[in-house]
């Protein structure tokens, strides 16, 4: 049974880190816009069947305000679905082709900023009252070795078969500028199922959905059954938490901190369908680092287990950060912080708590959170919903 106090301080805390409605309607304006414009008579890739979805945290439901200056990142997937593979067109070839189209959009919407490379992506930076950039990332689906190869990979995994049948469906082969090959026609292109990771990390929120369902069956009742993406769970809010924790932990040190998809995919392994956020987040502290492998994979790919999410831990060339020691660091430090948040029974405890994310609230507030009553609830996040437009098909 959780604390009415715990409740209400975690309900503080996450309405201060949730994101405006604005900044999701922007996203999906701009993600929308963008496959518009890929799918016109004005870009190449027109002919090539784009497809233009969502990627990362805005996806998955677990994007949180910026800190400080940065800017809100949202992630977007430009695959090509017809006319290029890998026998056709080299990693270059493809990036180009998108990159011009992107080119032309830029000018198009009299975006100032240049259109800037990244070694998977290119990105748009939107310089008006809402700090926003954009990642696009091309690609072209994954064949159906590939597909099959990762099936049999998640299956081994233990990966339920029928989420990896699915899951597998995703996959896809992406550009990247510091493969060796990446010049050349070859069948060695990195793979990438950021859909499929999405879609693993619904079963796990799904855990909450099924154990909900089962209450209200012995109880004679019936639960509604909602789309994933329309969930506020508390496996979500819990890795929200936990990010901006990270975040204000190594604000003045962001190399080393420990990655956002190392954090999600732990937090989701770690999920055992607990309905309520102070079980999640304790339970989520307390088994994730037990995910970690002692060896290499340290952090694998759910959806592609031969792709450690952690290989830059036992890279040299980054070993001045000591990242797998920051890692340990971080976790250990948000169990303690958390620790404190749940206990905090006071109004100067509850501040000082608080004040390990970066939240300053109001003393009415403060005194609202600790006080008697019914515990205040977080409001639910607007979600990008999928859209019936040709260009988002599957």
């Amino acid at each position: 049974m959780t604390s009415s106090i715990s409740q209400r301080n975690l309900a503080l805390l996450l309405q201060e880190l949730d994101i405006p409605d604005s900044a999701y309607e922007r996203a999906d304006q701009r993600y929308q816009n963008l496959g518009d414009f890929f799918a016109s008579a004005r870009a190449a890739c027109s002919k090539h069947s784009p497809h233009i979805f969502p990627q990362g945290s805005f996806r998955l439901g677990t994007v949180i305000r910026p800190l400080g200056n940065d800017e809100y990142d949202l992630d977007v997937g430009c695959r090509l679905r017809e006319g290029v593979t890998e026998a056709t067109h080299s990693q270059q070839d493809l990036k180009r082709v998108v990159g011009r189209d992107l080119q032309t959009y830029r000018n198009d919407r009299q975006i100032e900023a240049p259109l800037e490379e990244k070694h998977r992506c290119w990105r748009l930076a939107y310089q008006d009252e809402l700090a926003f950039h954009m990642d696009v990332v091309p690609s072209i689906p994954g064949n159906a070795l590939h597909r099959q190869v990762l099936q049999e990979r998640m299956r081994n995994n233990g990966i339920d078969p029928t989420v990896a049948a699915n899951v597998a469906q995703h996959a896809g082969s992406i550009t990247d500028n510091r493969s060796l090959d990446y010049r050349e026609l070859n069948a060695t292109w990195k793979l990438s199922n950021s859909e499929g990771f999405a879609l693993w990390f619904e079963s796990r929120m799904r855990q909450a959905q099924a154990l909900l369902e089962r209450t209200a069956a012995m109880a004679g009742t019936t639960v509604d059954r909602l789309p994933s993406r329309r969930w506020n769970s508390p496996l979500q809010a819990a890795i929200r938490i936990l990010k901006r924790h990270r975040d204000v932990m190594y604000q003045k040190n962001p190399d080393a901190k420990p990655i956002s998809v190392i954090i999600t995919t732990l937090a989701g392994q770690a999920y055992q369908g607990e309905n309520d956020l102070e079980t999640t987040l304790a339970g989520v502290l307390d088994r994730m680092g037990g995910f970690v492998r002692p060896a290499t994979p340290r952090v694998p790919n759910p959806v592609n287990p031969v792709e450690d999410f952690a290989d830059k831990w036992a890279d040299p060339s980054y070993a001045h950060l000591a990242l797998e020691r920051n890692f340990h660091a971080w976790l250990a430090q948000a169990k303690a912080d958390f620790a404190s948040l749940r206990n905090a029974n006071a109004v100067p405890l509850l501040e000082r708590a608080l004040a390990h994310f970066k939240v300053s609230v109001g003393q009415d507030r403060l005194e609202k959170a600790i006080g008697a009553g019914t515990p205040a609830s977080a409001p639910t996040p607007a979600t990008i919903e999928p859209t019936t437009r040709p260009w988002t098909g599957p």
